[in-house]
């Protein structure tokens, strides 16, 4: 196993305001979840996060942490993506 087997990244988007960082790595956190790496960047007024996690003691599968994520996401005015790093990989492979 090459230690990808329980990543993911998280890619976040939305309107620049007070506790985003706070508010997503608080849900990460309560759902078991380790951030690996994290980048986050204002571009104008718009806040980008990605987030290198590992999910591998987390009680639920990664479809739904990506659905809770999303509607907090939602609920936030924020756009919540999670994908398995799998799929990074693979783009370059092709």
């Amino acid at each position: 196993m090459d230690g990808t087997a329980h990543t993911a990244v998280i890619t976040v988007v939305g309107r620049d305001r007070i506790g985003i960082i706070a508010d997503v790595t608080r849900l990460l956190a309560d759902a078991n979840v380790n951030i690996r790496d994290i980048s986050q960047t204002l571009m104008q007024d718009t806040f980008t996060m990605i987030m290198l996690v590992d999910y591998s003691r987390m009680a639920m599968d990664i479809k739904e942490l990506a659905d809770r994520m999303e509607a907090a996401g939602r609920e936030m005015g924020l756009s919540i993506l999670v994908r398995h790093s799998d799929v990074f990989r693979a783009m370059h492979r092709i």
